[in-house]
């Protein structure tokens, strides 16, 4: 253990952390790694000041972190929504013959956990494991869209922390707030060229029982193929689909109300 690199040395710690039923000593951790304790005393500093290692002075221990929690809370949340998302997500794209995605926001981008291809359908850029910014996307629009404009603001400061693409996109804060108060008033995003030129996407934010945008479902189609009509059509058939995850990781019936 005393060679592995100093990634594998700090979740080599975060992973005798969890363990534990309780905080325990440096001396403890160093003894159970067989690390030396300068090298334990620096993990964890560094572990702290990122958030996942918690000190207790007096007692001269350490346990898990916010951020571990954090960390294993996400997974908890995603991975159920994986597999409410994933039949539904299917429904949608066989009813709408379209490219489908699932996508959660990871702080100003968007991530995809699901792309479902429909057939005959070329695959898209929007894969699974791809992150996009948010502002580009349909998905990141609709979740930004739902958020308090404080917290947009916390994570867009400055028209610096926004990137364009294809020379499309929001390129100002005003033109984001623009674009979100859209999506606000149209009861869905969309965004046409900005990640794929040719290619067009509506999205609907899944709301959590507080309102909380968890994730988005989103349908991506080429713009030539779709008018005003049925872009709107498919802004609603993925409306319902976000509609419907929402109401079971609420606990609720998929047709209740």
């Amino acid at each position: 253990m005393a060679n592995a690199p100093a990634a594998t040395q700090a979740l080599a710690v975060l992973k005798l952390l969890a363990e534990q039923a309780a905080p325990v000593p440096a001396a403890t951790i160093a003894r159970a790694l067989e690390l030396p304790r300068s090298t334990v005393y620096h993990l964890l500093a560094v572990l702290q000041g990122e958030g996942f290692v918690a000190h207790l002075p007096e007692e001269r221990r350490y346990g898990l972190g916010v951020a571990a929690f954090e960390l294993g809370f996400a997974y908890s949340r995603q991975q159920p929504l994986r597999w409410i998302a994933q039949v539904v997500l299917a429904r949608l794209v066989d009813a709408s013959t379209h490219n489908g995605h699932f996508a959660v926001l990871h702080g100003t981008d968007v991530l995809y956990l699901i792309e479902e291809r429909a057939p005959g359908r070329a695959s898209l850029v929007t894969d699974v494991g791809v992150r996009l910014p948010a502002p580009l996307t349909a998905s990141g629009l609709a979740m930004l869209a739902a958020l308090p404009a404080q917290q947009v603001a916390a994570l867009f400061p400055s028209r610096r922390a926004l990137v364009r693409r294809h020379d499309a996109g929001p390129g100002t804060l005003t033109e984001l707030r623009r674009s979100l108060a859209a999506v606000r008033r149209d009861g869905y995003a969309h965004e046409d060229g900005s990640v794929t030129p040719g290619f067009a996407s509506v999205a609907s934010a899944v709301l959590d029982h507080v309102g909380h945008p968890v994730a988005a479902v989103a349908l991506t189609f080429p713009t030539a193929e779709v008018d005003a009509e049925a872009r709107s059509t498919l802004a609603a058939q993925a409306g319902r689909a976000a509609a419907r995850i929402s109401r079971q990781i609420r606990g609720r019936p998929a047709g209740a109300a």
